[in-house]
């Protein structure tokens, strides 16, 4: 049997990439507690299979916020893709156009908006919101103008999470100006309004819909309470995550606030998550949990590192067939149409499973 190209992808990854780039994929905020627990987190459940189900006919096809996917699968925002290879985010753009995927693109990214809108991608741009507003309002534009299908507001980072490198050099010691900020004006971050908002409100939720006209999204959400005020606020989904543990240090796993968030919203909104997937039976405990996509940070990054363009579609096309088989295996028949009573912690199944915690937005199939 050839060997599975995510076997050992990040070991793979390692010995390709240059330490301080490796360093700054992998590494969490402060002591790595929240990253270091982001995948156990997902193997603390089991499930319960439905048998006697016709699962003859498996399809991944669904929709995100009205698009057509064929994947629930999406690429979580990262920055220094180009690091990690030198076709950066086009790599990653053609794959996941390939895969039927939704790319979320870093307003910190190495290609420009309009080259990645030309490889056919839905992509959505992640945005931080600067102190002055105003600042924030020429890279809106040019995202819209370039075909950006939503925004999503990343809102748990008013002040950057401390890394502790320690005296090595560090990836920005060795970045290329190109590497980064391709979409920005040139004269940007020189103001003190051009630096992260720590006054951001419910307000900036719909300040950045009205200002785009397009769907927002709020990520950095772990609490039922927060994906309540980001609703009420118009958000269009909230996105549970941690930010890959690269924030406020021993902050709690995704794992394990996802099914109280979609308790809260799923009846009402679609809700994403990331945070610690590596393969397709963790994704299948999150879609379990309610989550309508799966977005992925470290993991095809990872790809692009250890194969480029062809490793980031190797990913998509293994994680595809791992998912499909696991439906098949669970009873079921589409990633939306999961039920949340065949997934439950390890070690009370019974009682786990019968815990009523609401329908979740499934859109159509």
């Amino acid at each position: 049997m050839p060997q599975r190209f995510l076997d050992g992808l990040e070991q793979r990854a390692a010995e390709r990439l240059p330490e301080p780039v490796y360093r700054y994929l992998r590494q969490g905020a402060r002591d790595g507690t929240s990253a270091a627990e982001a995948v156990r987190a997902w193997d603390g459940y089991r499930f319960l299979p439905r048998i006697l189900q016709d699962v003859t006919d498996i399809h991944l096809d669904s929709t995100l916020l009205g698009e057509p996917v064929r994947t629930p699968f999406g690429v979580a925002p990262t920055t220094m893709q180009r690091a990690a290879h030198p076709d950066g985010e086009m790599a990653m753009a053609r794959a996941a156009a390939d895969a039927g995927a939704v790319l979320v693109l870093s307003s910190n990214a190495g290609s420009s908006f309009e080259d990645v809108a030309a490889t056919g991608v839905t992509w959505w741009l992640q945005m931080y919101v600067t102190a002055e507003r105003r600042t924030t309002e020429p890279l809106l534009r040019r995202a819209v103008d370039a075909g950006a299908r939503a925004i999503v507001l990343t809102a748990d980072s008013p002040v950057v999470g401390t890394k502790y490198d320690g005296a090595e050099p560090t990836v920005w010691d060795m970045a290329e100006p190109e590497w980064v900020r391709a979409n920005f004006p040139q004269a940007h971050g020189q103001a003190a309004g051009d630096a992260k908002a720590t006054d951001l409100g419910p307000a900036d939720v719909e300040w950045l819909a009205t200002c785009t006209g397009l769907p927002v999204v709020v990520k950095g959400v772990l609490r039922p309470d927060d994906a309540r005020r980001s609703l009420e606020a118009g958000a269009a989904a909230v996105w549970v995550s941690n930010h890959g543990g690269r924030q406020l240090d021993g902050a709690a796993a995704t794992a394990d606030c996802l099914a109280a968030v979609t308790a809260e919203v799923g009846h009402e909104a679609e809700v994403y998550v990331d945070g610690g997937v590596r393969d397709a039976r963790q994704a299948l405990v999150a879609l379990g949990l309610g989550a309508r996509a799966v977005f992925l940070g470290r993991l095809p990054v990872y790809a692009l590192a250890a194969g480029g363009e062809d490793g980031v579609a190797r990913m998509f096309a293994e994680l595809a067939g791992d998912l499909a088989d696991g439906l098949r295996l669970l009873g079921c028949t589409s990633p939306a149409g999961v039920p949340r009573d065949t997934v439950t912690r390890a070690g009370s199944p019974l009682l786990e499973a019968r815990a009523d915690i609401g329908p979740a937005v499934t859109g159509t199939t």
